[in-house]
């Protein structure tokens, strides 16, 4: 069974600003790895845009309307608060990468493919219910596995984030909620200062920090330690992935060192979760990371396993 990429033209622009990290390029950097000959089975579409059913699953429909009618003329930009900003394409580029969330998680639901990657922006899990932050505007991973609840009948489905910084939007959009659990390894102390170990929510939260400097073997201890037994525990009939490659030894905006091998062997361990309990169901989504080469050799590494395992 074949894996899934799903992207549209309309998420490059999305254009915060010249000088910003989130910008264009990254998307750019991760297609052009994609189109590579290695990658020629990927099944590829285009993303469709989210409803308002769907994304009101997630946040408030008063917050989803104020966020998509923030529309710039052309050449302008609003800023929401320091880091995140939107300009005239802001909103349908949103709308396509929570769009790409849901329609993955009904490819591989339905049994019309094993896996799938969303190669969108912007992304989606420092977005909290009513709030934008840290680049995001809408949940992304929160609004799969809730259309795979909502849609599908999954009972239970599990959001895994390994970027560098913690996703404070998914935990606070899904710590109430015990049919989703989130785990994440994160840089801490880093941006935006959450996950800490002590974060249970009702207990479906599992936060593994990492000091800064923490290299591969720490990030490998971490998740071997806590989290993969907290996922296989779960035992998610869907996995839901909030792949960001910032940990990466040369992103510039965290200390972590982790490589490109280290993100292959956690991708192929949850891949390995989702066949013990979910019939390989795995949807994963670009969040971060900001150096561009190491963006798309990471990328590369973990859509092989996810081609593959």
């Amino acid at each position: 069974m074949s894996t899934l990429l799903l992207t549209h033209r309309a998420c490059l622009l999305h254009e915060p600003g010249e000088e910003h990290p989130e910008c264009p390029d990254r998307l750019r950097a991760v297609l052009k790895a994609l189109d590579q000959e290695d990658f020629a089975g990927l099944i590829r579409d285009e993303a469709p845009q989210a409803t308002l059913e769907q994304l009101c699953r997630v946040h408030p429909r008063n917050y989803v309307e104020a966020i998509l009618g923030i529309r710039p003329a052309a050449g302008e930009t609003v800023p929401l608060d320091g880091d995140t900003i939107m300009s005239q394409g802001s909103a349908e580029a949103a709308l396509r990468a929570a769009g790409a969330a849901v329609a993955a998680t009904d490819a591989v639901m339905r049994g019309e493919m094993r896996r799938a990657f969303c190669a969108t922006r912007p992304p989606g899990h420092h977005a909290e219910p009513s709030r934008p932050m840290g680049f995001c505007l809408f949940a992304n991973a929160v609004v799969a596995a809730r259309h795979a609840i909502a849609a599908h009948g999954a009972a239970r489905v599990a959001i895994i984030d390994f970027d560098v910084h913690h996703g404070n939007g998914s935990q606070a959009c899904v710590e109430r909620d015990p049919a989703i659990l989130y785990a994440s390894s994160h840089q801490w102390p880093c941006y935006p200062g959450t996950g800490e170990a002590r974060e249970k929510g009702v207990g479906n939260i599992f936060n593994a920090p990492l000091s800064p400097g923490a290299d591969g073997a720490a990030f490998r201890a971490a998740w071997s330690g806590t989290l993969l037994p907290a996922v296989d525990a779960f035992a998610p009939d869907l996995l839901v992935i909030s792949a960001g490659f910032d940990a990466h030894a040369r992103d510039p905006l965290a200390q972590l060192r982790v490589r490109e091998a280290d993100f292959a062997w956690l991708t192929a361990e949850l891949c390995g979760i989702a066949e013990r309990h979910g019939r390989g169901r795995v949807v994963s989504l670009l969040e971060g990371g900001y150096d561009l080469e190491a963006l798309a050799h990471s990328t590369a590494a973990h859509v092989r396993v996810l081609m593959r395992a």
